[in-house]
């Protein structure tokens, strides 16, 4: 039976005026070869409520500082089960949807794992993530970025497992790019 380390995430899709989301390059660093790009956010502090985390992680790795209340409601929520540096998790996180004209990202808040596991950033449109090989998650942003820009949430709550090396603080029910990685 497998033993899962549970947590409790918050990320953000954070948008553009361009309609570009931003995501973060990374590495499991027990998988240094498993490589994918993942939204910002992680785990919650003991106490925090999920809009807290999510302002206080999007502040720690990009510079943008926001009040929990503006991020307003979560536009998706999902339960994923994935490996990371070695640590199985199952966690609950929520994404918040933040718009802004642009933004220079400013990763000087990285912790030591950020520093050590994340190798970049890019803004990206739907029509680059729908087209890439490249490794996303959630591997469904294309749709949940969609209906949470018209207004809707992207689905309902659910549990998926996600593939080895999927990052602490990312989801994604399977890999994107496929081979031997996932």
């Amino acid at each position: 039976m497998t033993v899962y380390t549970p947590r409790r995430a918050a990320r953000v899709l954070l948008v553009d005026a361009a309609g570009r989301v931003l995501l973060f390059a990374g590495t499991d660093p027990a998988r240094p070869e498993h490589r994918y790009w993942f939204t910002p956010g992680g785990g919650l502090d003991a106490g925090e409520t999920p809009a807290a985390g999510a302002a206080r992680e999007l502040a720690e790795e990009t510079g943008l500082r926001l009040r929990p209340e503006e991020l307003g409601e979560p536009v998706w929520r999902e339960t994923i089960e994935f490996p990371f540096d070695g640590v199985r998790y199952r966690q609950e996180q929520e994404f918040f949807l933040v718009r802004v004209d642009a933004w220079e990202v400013d990763t000087a808040g990285f912790d030591a794992v950020e520093r050590a596991s994340v190798t970049g950033h890019r803004w990206w449109s739907p029509d680059a993530l729908t087209a890439t090989t490249e490794r996303y998650y959630p591997d469904k942003l294309p749709a949940i970025l969609s209906a949470a820009l018209a207004g809707h949430r992207a689905g309902p709550a659910r549990a998926v497992a996600a593939p080895p090396g999927a990052p602490v603080g990312s989801a994604g029910p399977t890999c994107r790019g496929g081979g031997a990685a996932c």
